[in-house]
């Protein structure tokens, strides 16, 4: 079994969607995604300063460690945990939220699928 990040560079629609980014994007859909199978943990970083004068591509950054055969296994897995309604006693509640909002509070910039390579922990 091979290890894999999902990464979603994410922010707010707009700045008046702040709030609503917050209780639903982080208060809810990062553990809803974190709880499908395969899935080790979703964390998420929030942008405090550009580097070497690159763009920057998003305000947030949210990373998800899965264990699966393929990125294309681990898609699929995550594609029918989201299809569903029942997947976990929380998914009526996020749904819920997420039918009563007129907009959607999240921008996707971009996301992919990235297999481990190496790693090198030198500070606990």
């Amino acid at each position: 079994m091979a290890r894999f990040i999902l990464i979603g560079l994410v922010e707010p629609t707009t700045p008046e969607d702040q709030e609503a980014f917050d209780d639903f994007y982080l208060g809810q859909h990062i553990y809803d995604t974190a709880l499908c199978p395969n899935f080790l943990s979703g964390t998420v970083y929030k942008l405090r300063g550009g580097h070497v004068g690159i763009d920057i591509p998003s305000e947030y950054i949210a990373i998800y460690e899965v264990d699966a055969d393929s990125y294309e296994e681990a898609e699929r897995v995550l594609n029918e945990w989201q299809r569903d309604p029942n997947a976990w006693e929380g998914r009526a509640e996020h749904n819920e939220a997420s039918a009563a909002m007129d907009h959607s509070p999240l921008k996707v910039k971009g996301s992919g699928w990235y297999e481990f390579e190496r790693a090198y922990h030198t500070r606990g």
